[in-house]
């Protein structure tokens, strides 16, 4: 026995039912702030430059970012046929989480399947992680060839994007921009204001635990701790990413004071420049440490608060360094 709604549905949307692709997700890091790569998804200008995979064109594109704009784009392959994908925004949160609600579009007009996607965007080594995830649904079961190449269309998107979004940071800043940061972090060590300084100073100490930590890769690593003398430090993170630290010291006050200014690459992009000061004072058997770091992030480039998360982090592999094993 048949229901009155197993009745009516046609077969075509029975198999749709039966056959809807599995969701992707594609994830890729640029060396670029957040705030350009979301420029990127949320302007015509650059999405006609990269939204499809090589050898396709968008020729024309409309795209209004705020919640229910539009997101509309036709996709010309290299034979000449073309298909309108129609969008538009289900959710935006600025430089952090689009929501888009795509539908592909046949020749004739007639829907072929539906994509939400989903687009995150989050700091990472000064540069920015993607994390792209579509949800299909196959509203023709003739459109699934479609989505069976999604993987590999979304890469060549992706690697697109990523000259697009270089196109777009070696371009001069419509504005220069710096934003002021500043923060302290106190911590006791259970070792003596010598240790904690040579920690600091010597080269070879500093080196086993000032580091990127896991999936980092050293490139180049110098150090004259030294009014005057300079430290350099270079790397590639797990991602690609390479950043660079070069620090100037001006005061070195051994077992009691260090003050360095240093500014920080994330590969030839200048991020922020910074003024950072140790002071170590003795805490019964042990060493108080105050860091203070007041910084200028340039052009753009959101910190997002990962600097001091970032120098909690060292503070605390310095610790395991200086402190004796339980």
């Amino acid at each position: 026995m048949t229901t009155a709604t197993e009745d009516t549905a046609s077969p075509l949307a029975q198999l749709a039912q039966l056959a809807q692709p599995r969701p992707l997700t594609v994830s890729r890091a640029f060396n670029a702030p957040k705030e350009l790569v979301f420029q990127a998804w949320t302007s015509a200008e650059h999405v006609k430059h990269w939204f499809c995979p090589q050898g396709f064109t968008i020729p024309e594109a409309e795209v209004e970012p705020r919640v229910g704009g539009r997101f509309d784009y036709c996709m010309r392959a290299p034979d000449g046929q073309s298909h309108w994908v129609r969008g538009h925004f289900v959710e935006i949160l600025p430089n952090a989480r689009l929501v888009i609600d795509m539908t592909v579009v046949g020749g004739d007009g007639a829907a072929l399947f539906n994509a939400l996607t989903t687009v995150s965007f989050d700091n990472v080594c000064g540069g920015t992680q993607l994390d792209v995830e579509q949800h299909y649904t196959l509203l023709d079961p003739s459109a699934g060839n479609f989505t069976r190449g999604a993987e590999q269309g979304w890469a060549q998107t992706l690697d697109r994007l990523e000259v697009e979004v270089a196109r777009m940071a070696d371009a001069p800043p419509a504005a220069r921009s710096v934003v002021h940061g500043m923060f302290r972090i106190e911590r006791t060590f259970k070792a003596t204001p010598a240790q904690v300084f040579r920690a600091l100073t010597d080269p070879k100490a500093k080196a086993q635990w000032f580091g990127g930590g896991e999936g980092y890769q050293e490139l180049a690593r110098t150090m004259d701790a030294r009014p005057g003398g300079r430290e350099h430090l270079k790397g590639s993170w797990a991602n690609g990413l390479v950043s660079t630290f070069d620090a100037m010291y001006f005061d070195v006050v051994p077992g009691e004071r260090l003050v360095y200014a240093y500014e920080m690459h994330m590969g030839e992009r200048k991020i922020s420049v910074s003024l950072a000061t140790f002071e170590m004072k003795p805490a019964g058997d042990g060493t108080r440490l105050v860091m203070t770091e007041q910084g200028a992030f340039l052009d753009g480039y959101d910190d997002a608060g990962s600097r001091e998360a970032g120098s909690k982090h060292l503070l605390e592999a310095l610790a395991k360094f200086v402190e004796p094993a339980a």
